[in-house]
């Protein structure tokens, strides 16, 4: 059920120091590759980075977060060109990353894995370092691997009454 991964899905910022196996990785980035964008116009590309050096140099990078550079897998999402003028006032680019890294989240959870949105990233350097072309923008940065504490707690979550209307605004 979907639901379930959805109230178990968690960021994850400690990691086991085991490594992610090829066949759920590439489950996990094809719920990326398989989601839904605008216009069908998939502004995006995933770069996996794996090698250890490279995962200290992203952590340094990403405000010194150390449990970045812990991670046995880093999914760095990238937008490559412009998306669709949504309500004709912005691009979608931005959101359609986001629908395939929400999709990659949940598809973690499904696999007893864990995954931390890392918003907190000095784009030049992830560029520069990952040779990410000029025109290419770096939306956001996913840690994947297994949790070291289970995915159990409780959401802190405004309630529905707060966030849900019907028919109007209220």
């Amino acid at each position: 059920m979907i639901l379930e991964a959805i109230l178990k899905r968690r960021s994850v910022r400690s990691y086991q120091n085991k490594d992610v196996e090829e066949e759920k990785l590439k489950e996990v980035l094809e719920a990326g590759r398989l989601a839904p964008s605008a216009c069908n116009i998939q502004p995006w590309k995933f770069i996996v980075v794996r090698d250890p050096e490279t995962r200290k140099k992203m952590a340094s990078h990403c405000a010194n977060q150390k449990f970045v550079s812990e991670a046995p897998v880093l999914i760095v999402g990238c937008i490559t060109e412009r998306g669709y003028l949504m309500g004709g006032w912005y691009d979608s680019n931005i959101l359609d990353l986001g629908i395939a890294l929400d999709h990659m989240t949940l598809q973690a959870v499904h696999l007893g894995l864990g995954t931390c949105w890392i918003g907190a990233f000095n784009e030049s350097e992830v560029k520069k370092l990952l040779n990410i072309p000029h025109n290419v923008r770096v939306g956001a940065i996913l840690t994947l691997g297994y949790p070291k504490n289970g995915n159990v707690f409780e959401k802190d979550r405004k309630p529905f009454e707060e966030v849900i209307s019907f028919e109007k605004f209220s």
